[in-house]
């Protein structure tokens, strides 16, 4: 049987979701790995799980299963040629242990600012 590195996986994965979102912005990749590559790095940096993580084993079934099969669907898609050089790329972003281009955080923190602002506006709603 096979042993799976998950630490492995992991940093494969740091650098293959960045690398799917240089992909996603080259005017040379076709709509439909475009189309992909935006819902494999929406899922990938979403606060919103398919199956939540405090729920035991099941938790982080997503996270082992249907990101990767995201990933791997996309990455078909995108040529060759296009995807090795955001590969490339990607690997630089991570070469100090930490994003160089930290500008990639930004709509993380939007979408977090947005769903407090949501919660509050519903919770104020709701007791006035």
């Amino acid at each position: 049987m096979k042993k799976i590195n998950f630490k492995k996986r992991a940093q494969e994965l740091k650098i293959m979701i960045p690398a799917v979102f240089i992909s996603m912005k080259k005017k040379e990749t076709p709509l439909m790995a475009k189309l992909f590559a935006t819902l494999t790095v929406a899922y990938a940096l979403s606060p919103i799980d398919l199956i939540p993580d405090f729920i035991p084993i099941l938790g982080y079934l997503d996270d082992l299963i249907i990101l990767p099969l995201l990933i791997t669907c996309t990455v078909k898609l995108i040529p060759k040629s296009i995807f090795d050089n955001a590969l490339i790329e990607s690997k630089n972003i991570w070469s100090d242990g930490k994003p160089k281009k930290w500008i990639y955080a930004v709509p993380i923190v939007v979408i977090y600012f947005l769903i407090i602002i949501m919660i509050v506006i519903k919770t104020f709603q709701f007791v006035v």
